[in-house]
């Protein structure tokens, strides 16, 4: 069974806390619900964006920088 991770905004999508550091999670993790898979910016804001449900994350459907809107398939994850 696949479920997809959402963003709950419009914006700019980083998988990245900072253009230095390591992206919050890559495809084969596995994550728990809660946990923070990327940043959207809105306007100079931030905004988490995190898993619903427990999976491994199979793929990433935008890069790093990507335009997104709100409520789009950002990651695939299976369970």
């Amino acid at each position: 069974m696949t479920n997809a991770i959402k963003t709950p905004y419009p914006g700019t999508f980083y998988r990245r806390p900072t253009p230095d550091a390591e992206p919050y999670v890559d495809a084969g993790d596995r994550v728990s619900s809660g946990d923070i898979v990327g940043l959207v910016e809105v306007m100079k804001n931030f905004f988490e964006v995190t898993s619903t449900v427990d999976g491994t994350v199979e793929r990433f459907l935008v890069e790093n920088g990507d335009l997104v809107d709100a409520d789009q398939d950002i990651a695939i994850l299976a369970s």
